[in-house]
This record gives C-alpha cells, structure tokens and sequence, in this order.
C-alpha cells in the first residue's frame, strides 16, 4: 500500500541550491553556454563575460578544441566551469582532466552520470520528459538540464513537467533569449537558464568580445531586475 504521508506536495517549496560549483550558477542564475572552434578565442572569450559580471561557464564538447579550451580557461580564470555536450565516460575523463569543475549533458546516459558520480564531478543530465526525470531521480540526482526548452513545448511544457516533481530544480536550455528568458525564470522550480546568445558562435569568429560583454551585461541586468520585482507583480507559474 502506498504512504501517502512520504508522497511530496506537490505545492512544496523546491529543493535548496546545490553546494560546491554549481551553486555559483544559481547565484548567477545565467549560464553562457560556449561554443569554441579555436580555443584561442578562449581566454578573451571568458574576459569579455568576467568584465559583464559572469561568473560562470560552459564550454561544449561539440568541437576538436573544447578540451585545450576548458585547459586553458582553468589555468588562467577563476571563473566556475564546466564542461557541457559530454556523450560518453571517455569525454567526462577528459574534460576533468582539463579542469572542468562539473559536467552537463543533453540527454540521460546512466554510464556517464555514473562516472561523473564515481569521480566525484556534480553532473547536469538533460531531460525532455518525466521517464528521463525519473531516472535522474533513481540516479540520486535533483538537479537537471531541460533541454531543448525551446521545441520541447517552453515555459508551458516546463511548469507541467515540474508538478509531479516539487523537489526538482530546472536549468532550461536551447532556444532562451533575452526575450524570454525571465518567462522561465519566473517559474520557482528554474535554478538558472542556459543560454548561446550573448555568445554566439557568429560573435565569438568575428572576435566581437565588447558586444560579447554588452550582450552578457544586459541579460544580468535583465535576470537582476526580474529577481526585484514584487512576487504579486510575477504571474502565476504553477
């Protein structure tokens, strides 16, 4: 028979902030998630997001250079980093070989949530539906990765995937815009967005790092100014 009294409510408030580096990203509540094809854009790279404020990054197994990137960021930055688009066990040993702090990937895959877990490394799984969150939950996991936000059915698909689960955190990502990005963080279960547009691949070969830093400067301004407002002035996500 089922205990009612260890069901969740599903009205409850969601779990506490994560410790260690990935507190930092619900602090800043903005993650730049990176997109490097010569990892000597780099360093100028993380300046122009140090000089807006940022805090934290991202940098995406999707190209040759991401390893030496994330080296070379870890050796020269204090700025929280991870290591995003990990596939296989292999890509998490080289990425915390190479420095990066914490692991996220776009989908669930039981091998390298486990061998992010047996080094120690906080890991970020992508899901899209309540089958993949249940598995982050078997895995011991309450903080994940929505992803895409934007063709997974957005905001609206977010807050309905949350209510089973009040003791999960969110961090949308794929498709979030300076133009949306305080519709998901208005939703109490969202920890932070992750977000492409304030340095976008076009930006970064262009080496437009003053535009960088404007863009990123902006949405810190944006999420701030969300952060203010009066509760009764938020519309009702849930």
């Amino acid at each position: 028979m089922t205990d009612l009294a260890r069901l969740p409510d599903s009205d409850s408030t969601p779990a506490p902030q994560p410790d260690g580096p990935l507190a930092t990203i619900g602090t800043q509540r903005l993650l730049p998630v990176i997109v490097l094809h010569d990892a000597a854009d780099a360093l100028p790279l993380v300046r122009a997001l140090k000089r807006a404020g940022s805090t934290c990054a991202e940098v995406t197994f999707r190209t040759p250079a991401a390893a030496e990137a994330v080296r070379a960021i870890a050796q020269d930055s204090d700025i929280t980093l991870g290591a995003g688009t990990v596939l296989t066990v292999d890509q998490v040993d080289l990425a915390v070989g190479a420095g990066a702090q914490y692991v996220v990937t776009p989908g669930f895959s039981p091998h390298v949530v486990r061998a992010c877990q047996e080094r120690g490394v906080p890991v970020v799984p992508g899901v899209a539906t309540a089958t993949e969150l249940q598995m982050a939950l078997d895995a011991g996991l309450e903080l994940v990765k929505f992803f895409p936000a934007g063709t997974a059915g957005g905001a609206a698909h977010l807050k309905a995937l949350s209510a089973p689960f009040p003791m999960v955190r969110f961090i949308p990502t794929g498709g979030i815009s300076a133009t949306n990005v305080v519709d998901y963080l208005a939703h109490p279960a969202v920890f932070a967005v992750g977000g492409s547009w304030m340095v976008s691949p076009a930006l970064v070969a262009a080496q437009d790092f003053d535009e960088i830093t404007r863009r990123t400067a902006e949405a810190l301004s944006i999420i701030r100014s969300a952060g203010d407002r009066d509760p009764s002035e938020t519309r009702s996500t849930r």
